[in-house]
Parts: C-alpha cells; structure tokens; sequence
C-alpha cells in the first residue's frame, strides 16, 4: 500500500492520496476477512474424531491408562508436599539422597499409588467412551447425561485424591532439609541442580 500511497501523492495531492490510500486498505481487509473468519471457525477438536474416545486427545488416554499424574497433585507439589516419582527420579540422577528404609517406603508407597491409578483411570476410561457412545448413537437424554457425568465426577475425584494422598505421605516421610532440597531441584526455590549429593 505504501509505494501506491506516495505515488498517488505526487499525483493527486495529500488530501486525495490519504483518501485513496485508506480506500485500499479497507479493500484488502475486506478481501481477507472471510479468509480470517473461515479459519476461525475451524474446530481445535478435529483431530480428536480419529481418537479412539472422542473427547478425550491420544495423551489423555494414555495417561489415564498409565496411571500418569497429570498435574492433578499439584495443589500440593507447589506448597512443599513433594512426589513420589520426582523423588526416584532425582534419587536415579544422584542429585537426592534417602536411606534405606526411606527408599524402600518411598518405592511400595509408588507402586501402590500407581496400581490404584491405573485402575481407576481404566474405569474412566470406559465411562467416558460409554457416554462418547451414546452421543455418537444419538441415544442419550438429559437424565442419562446426569448419570453418566455424576460416575466420571466420582472416579475423576478418587483419582485425584489417590495423587494427592501420596503426597501427604511423601511430606511426612521427608525431614525439613530433604523437603528444601526436592523443591530446590524442582525449581520451586533457589539452588536447584548441578552439585551431586555425595554422602549426605
């Protein structure tokens, strides 16, 4: 628009140049506007029609059937009620240290953790694709809507009480300085890792 914006300028002056510049943008905008509202109207769910439960993405699923965390503890990871599965974690990389006893606690009580996970995220599982079918059937009601949503709420609140559980147990398990020490490697305070712990 610019180059035509001081062409016409020189030839018809300041006043008809300004005229004619805001003319050409308003076409411009016009031309792509459609363009913009048709891309805007494209779902972000598309994708999800290929998934084997639609309404839930590919990683949902897994991390349901995994027993995976997904960010449900985190009421507690961020005030100083740390994870099992950090805990490991950072224990593998030498950068934390548990004796033994501690360890073998923090292992069973992960183990169980995540069984109970597992399970419960199977049983979710299978609600949300029961409710996904009676959508795609076009067979449910509202008070078939009710049921299905009041069994998910259910199973979605044990399994974040499972998560968050572990927590509390992690915290009491843990003296002050290895509580300190895990939210320094998390980057929840300042420390953070690059100095192994060597016969803490």
């Amino acid at each position: 628009m610019f180059p035509f914006y001081f062409f016409m300028k020189a030839s018809l002056g300041h006043h008809a140049a300004t005229r004619a510049g805001f003319m050409a943008l308003a076409l411009l905008v016009l031309s792509t506007t459609p363009l913009a509202a048709q891309q805007g109207l494209i779902s972000p769910y598309r994708e999800q029609l290929a998934s084997e439960i639609r309404g839930l993405t590919t990683k949902e699923i897994e991390d349901l059937r995994e027993g995976l965390g997904m960010g449900l503890a985190r009421a507690a990871e961020l005030n100083g009620y740390p994870g099992p599965r950090h805990i490991l974690d950072a224990m593998k990389a030498g950068e934390f240290h548990l004796s033994p006893e501690q360890l073998d606690v923090v292992e069973h009580a992960f183990d169980a953790m995540s069984a109970e996970a597992r399970r419960l995220g199977g049983t979710i599982l299978k609600e949300e694709e029961a409710l996904e079918a009676s959508f795609r059937a076009g067979t449910i009601d509202a008070p078939n809507l009710r049921e299905h949503l009041t069994r998910i709420a259910a199973l979605q609140g044990e399994l974040r009480a499972v998560h968050l559980r572990i927590h509390l147990q992690m915290r009491a398990l843990l003296t002050d300085d290895r509580i300190e020490r895990y939210n320094e490697l998390r980057g929840y305070t300042k420390g953070g890792t690059g100095s192994h712990e060597r016969n803490h």
